[in-house]
């Protein structure tokens, strides 16, 4: 069974979760005894499919052609059509990137598959791959099987898989060139949209602090601050922080907020509702301070403290401060 990554970049940058995706195709294969490829899509991609070749793949497709240089939902949909009829993957994945969004329907759909969106897990149960999507903003978790032949299709959740789990290795680039004709592409691409600029990426942030309810009050959320400054980490809130206005909506993280994989990620005051969790289950570590010892984050913490935020804080500050 041949797994497909297919990886996304933009003006030669890669996507912060291409390599996510990548690490999710190299277990499941190694989980299912079979061969994992990745693909790389544009115009001028060949140091990135270079890149790509310095991981433990099977095979790399530069997929290069003028009209992949700005991206189109057909022009992807025939270049990867062209493609899976040249690889013959059983499963091709994708990081659930808004883009990913926009042509994989279509692709699914032009093959008379689905797409599976969304996963935040897997596991191989006597050789079937089962997919794991979240229903109800995370309330339900819902196991999803494939049936009948293959190319079958996946997209994966932000943070669901840890990007420096991509193995190294060697692998083959073989050049793509698919046949597109420019009146096959209806759409004509313009000026890219781009959000306004965040004060922070906490998606980028190697230690996150974050603050729920525990903390009572807007004047007490210095505390924690002081805290975050001691670790050199980022400050994020659950959302009734944000909601209160204590703290800008984009140091939200949950599934209405930011989604974030960091090292260490300390949970100060949070009781840990499932939309919360959503946002933060790819951390490494999780470190969470409560005073109800049933809180569900501790479900999910790999250190707990149970005691009072407010005497527990000023002792960590002291004794990191104590350690530097």
């Amino acid at each position: 069974m041949t797994i497909l990554a297919v990886l996304e970049q933009r003006a030669g940058q890669w996507n912060r979760m291409s390599f996510e995706t990548l690490a999710a195709a190299q277990q499941l294969a190694v989980e299912i005894n079979g061969t994992a490829g990745a693909a790389v899509l544009g115009d001028g991609v060949d140091s990135l499919a270079a890149e790509l070749g310095a991981r433990r793949l099977e095979k790399v497709y530069a997929v290069g052609h003028e009209l992949l240089k700005d991206y189109t939902p057909d022009g992807y949909v025939l270049a990867l059509r062209q493609l899976i009829d040249r690889v013959q993957p059983s499963i091709l994945l994708f990081p659930h990137t808004y883009q990913v969004r926009d042509f994989l329907p279509k692709l699914a759909a032009s093959l008379n598959r689905t797409a599976v969106s969304d996963v935040v897990a897997h596991r191989v149960e006597n050789g079937d791959l089962v997919l794991v999507r979240q229903l109800f903003q995370g309330k339900v978790n819902a196991d999803v099987r494939f049936t009948g032949e293959g190319p079958h299709f996946a997209s994966l959740q932000a943070g669901a898989y840890r990007a420096d789990a991509a193995e190294a290795g060697s692998a083959p680039v073989e050049k793509f060139a698919p046949q597109i004709a420019a009146a096959e592409i209806r759409t004509r691409p313009m000026e890219l949209f781009r959000e306004a600029q965040r004060a922070v990426d906490l998606s980028a942030a190697d230690i996150i602090v974050s603050v729920g309810r525990g903390i009572k009050e807007a004047e007490n959320i210095p505390l924690v601050q002081k805290l975050a400054d001691a670790l050199g980490a980022e400050l994020a809130a659950s959302r009734p922080i944000c909601d209160a206005g204590w703290l800008p909506m984009e140091r939200q993280v949950g599934s209405s907020g930011q989604t974030v994989a960091p090292k260490m990620y300390m949970a100060v005051g949070i009781s840990g509702a499932i939309q919360h969790l959503v946002g933060m289950k790819g951390s490494r570590t999780v470190v969470a301070i409560n005073k109800d010892p049933n809180a569900p984050i501790f479900e999910v913490a790999d250190y707990g403290i149970v005691g009072d935020l407010f005497q527990v804080v000023p002792e960590l500050i002291d004794a990191i401060g104590k350690a530097k």
